[in-house]
């Protein structure tokens, strides 16, 4: 969180990791996405370099409780008073967490605002993209144990490699 503190903002995304289908695999079915998966929060700058990732949790855990109740990134931000740009995901939050407005059909101020804060976030995006695109995160087919190590290990060398 240190790293973290330098920026001026974060910006804060969570992604689901796909997995092979496992016996007990109703923690890692993510309703959301139809499929078994591990969660993970990533932390990014404003140049969109990866700054942090959590460690994973099973896929049916939500973003709002990783990030606010498992992992304590909202509560570190809030210590640090960082700025910080999220998606819809996030809503009810806490202060440090910018998330765009609610509803379909928006006029006016909250359409231009939600506009900006997804130039924002895209940032955001482009960096999840980049840890995505690594072939071994593509379809996890190892231990649930060992997928944290592996995610650690891939934002070194993505790290390394920018």
């Amino acid at each position: 969180m240190r790293t973290a503190s330098r920026p001026a903002f974060v910006v804060l995304d969570g992604t689901l990791l796909p997995i092979e289908r496992i016996a007990a695999d109703t923690p890692y079915r993510s309703g959301k996405h139809k499929r078994h998966g591990m969660n993970i929060q990533v932390l990014t700058d404003p140049f969109g370099r990866l700054l942090r990732a959590s460690p994973a949790l099973p896929g049916a855990n939500h973003g709002l409780t990783a990030a606010a109740r498992t992992h304590g990134i909202i509560d570190a931000l809030v210590g640090m008073e960082l700025k910080c740009w999220a998606d819809k995901a996030y809503q009810g939050a806490g202060r440090p967490i910018r998330v765009p407005c609610r509803g379909r059909r928006l006029k006016g101020w909250k359409r231009r605002n939600n506009s900006t804060r997804a130039e924002i976030r895209c940032l955001g995006e482009q960096a999840m993209a980049a840890l995505k695109g690594r072939r071994v995160l593509r379809k996890l087919r190892c231990s649930t144990n060992r997928i944290t190590d592996l995610g650690m290990a891939v934002l070194v060398l993505h790290r390394a490699s920018t």
